[in-house]
C-alpha cells in the first residue's frame, strides 16, 4: 500500500494480496483520522459482505471468491470509545456482470485498490443503539 495527502485529502493504492479495511485503519491511525467520507474502486478475489435483518438484529454474511471487480465502495470512517471504527458496503461484479454487495466485512486486494478518503474537520464517536441493534453516530 501507498498513499499521499493533499490537505483534506488523502489518495490510496492498495496492492494484491492486502485487506482493504486493515489498510485503510492503517491510513487513519497514521493520519490521524478521526472522521472521513471513503469511496474506492478495483479489483478483489474474496470478500465477505453482509445484510443486517433488522427483526433479528443480526448480519447474514456472504462470502464470494474469484474474480470480481469492485463497482462501488462507499462509506464513513468514525471512531468508537475513541478509536477507528469504518463503516463500509461495497457492490461487487463477476465476469458475467452480476454484482452481489452489502455492508463490507473483509475484502482481500487482487489487482488494486483506488481509494478516496476525504477527511471532515471534527469527530463523530458509534454508540450501540439497543432498540436498532447498531452501532450508530453519537454527535459529541
Amino acid at each position: 500500500m501507498d498513499y499521499r495527502r493533499f490537505k483534506d485529502t488523502v489518495i490510496v493504492r492498495m496492492d494484491p494480496g492486502e485487506e482493504i479495511i486493515q489498510e485503510l485503519r492503517l491510513v487513519a491511525e497514521k493520519e490521524g483520522i478521526r472522521l472521513a467520507s471513503v469511496e474506492a474502486l478495483g479489483a478483489v478475489n474474496d470478500f465477505t459482505v453482509g445484510v443486517f435483518d433488522t427483526a433479528e438484529k443480526q448480519y447474514h454474511s456472504n462470502r464470494f471468491t474469484g474474480a470480481y471487480e469492485i463497482v462501488s465502495l462507499t462509506g464513513t470512517v468514525t471512531t468508537q470509545d475513541g478509536k477507528f471504527y469504518a463503516h463500509l458496503h461495497m457492490s461487487a461484479g463477476d465476469r458475467e456482470g452480476k454484482v452481489f454487495g452489502g455492508h463490507l466485512n473483509s475484502a482481500t486486494v487482487s489487482a488494486t485498490c483506488e481509494m478516496v478518503i476525504r477527511v471532515i474537520d471534527g469527530t463523530v464517536e458509534r454508540q450501540l443503539d439497543e432498540s436498532v441493534g447498531l452501532n450508530l453516530f453519537r454527535f459529541l
